[in-house]
Parts: structure tokens; C-alpha cells; sequence
């Protein structure tokens, strides 16, 4: 059992570290809303993984192979639902910017906690790296060995909890960031880098 919850753990933090598009979108949310809609949305994403974990646990490494068929598709839409969250950012920064500075019009509501949630839950799942990663890592390797249901319970639970403890670290530092950003100059600046890098790391996903 003790080896399922280290596996897990190494499993959880090694997909949720490397900062990518997701880890991006995340810190400039909660910059720009709220601690509390960046928990959520923060929580979305480990919700993804710990799902990804969980059907890597159940289905062993021939998942990884079955997936391989649709995973271009996938990657594709994973990339176009990036580029279409990086543009609306840069839009809605520059429009609420030019909206403070003009006093015409009033910012645009920010999401919802449970809307936050659901958009990270979405855009997790659309990346089939993360269920290939899941198998290749730790199932590939003890493709021999028979794993009981304490031991599988334990490494999704493992992994779900490193990849939240990772996220709501970044939410931390987004809404940490956005205390500081106080400006509406400096939100504006971080809107239009957070949104440049998403945009950058989706073309790379895709090449």
C-alpha cells in the first residue's frame, strides 16, 4: 500500500508541475477574479487528473493503446479551446481597460466558482496525455503484477491529492498576484502576457 501511495504521489505531482497552458490560464484567473473562483477552478483540474488516474488504474496500459487513434483529434481540440480562451482574454482585458479608462462601461462579470470548476474540469479532460502518461509511468511498469482495489483506490487518491495541492498552489500565487496588480495598467499587462504564453504553448502542442 505504501508503494501505491508514493507512486500516486510521483504520479500526481509529475503531471501537474510542468506549468503549461492550464497552469497558465489558472494563475491569471484567479488574478483577475477571486481566491475562491481560483480554488474551484483549481480543483477542476485535479478533478481531471484524479478521473485520468483513476481510468489508467482501470483499464491498464491497453487504455494508452486504444486511445492512440483519437488522440491528434484531441490534441487539436485541446489546442483550439486554448487559442480561444487565449484571444478572449487579451479581448476582454483590452475592452475592460479601454472601459475604466473611457468610463462607459462596466467590467464584465467574472465566472462563477462553479463555472470556473467546470471550465478546468473541461479543458483537462481534453488532453489524453495525461490518461498515456498515468499508464506508460506507473501501470506499464507492473503490467505483471496483480494490483488489488485498495492499492488502485489508494493510488488514484495519491495522485488526486498531489495534482490539487500543486493547483491550489498556483491559485494561491494567481490570487497573490492579482493583490499586487492592483492597477488597472497591470492587470491589463497580465492578461496580455498570460494569454500570449497560452497561445505560444498551444501552437507547441500542436507542433
Amino acid at each position: 500500500m505504501t508503494a501505491a501511495l508514493v507512486a500516486g504521489l510521483l504520479a500526481g505531482y509529475g503531471i501537474a508541475v510542468p506549468v503549461g497552458a492550464v497552469a497558465t490560464y489558472l494563475v491569471s484567473l484567479t488574478a483577475r477574479t477571486s481566491l475562491r473562483t481560483g480554488v474551484c477552478a483549481a480543483l477542476g483540474v485535479a478533478t481531471a487528473d484524479g478521473l485520468y488516474a483513476l481510468v489508467a488504474a482501470l483499464g491498464g496500459t491497453a487504455l494508452a493503446a486504444a486511445l492512440r487513434p483519437v488522440l491528434v483529434p484531441l490534441r487539436w481540440a485541446s489546442a483550439l479551446v486554448l487559442v480561444f480562451l487565449a484571444v478572449r482574454g487579451a479581448v476582454t482585458a483590452v475592452r475592460h481597460y479601454r472601459g475604466r479608462r473611457l468610463a462607459t462601461r462596466s467590467a464584465p462579470p467574472p465566472p462563477s466558482p462553479a463555472r470556473a470548476y467546470l471550465a478546468l474540469l473541461g479543458i483537462t479532460l481534453l488532453n489524453p496525455t495525461t490518461v498515456i502518461y498515468f499508464a506508460a509511468l506507473v501501470l506499464g511498469t507492473r503490467a505483471a503484477d496483480a494490483v488489488s482495489p485498495v492499492e488502485q483506490g489508494v493510488f488514484v487518491l495519491a495522485a488526486f491529492a498531489a495534482s490539487a495541492s500543486w493547483q491550489l498552489l498556483l491559485a494561491g500565487g494567481g490570487a497573490l498576484l492579482g493583490r499586487l496588480l492592483t492597477g488597472s495598467r497591470g492587470r491589463l499587462v497580465t492578461a496580455l502576457v498570460s494569454s500570449g504564453v497560452i497561445l505560444l504553448l498551444a501552437v507547441r502542442m500542436l507542433l
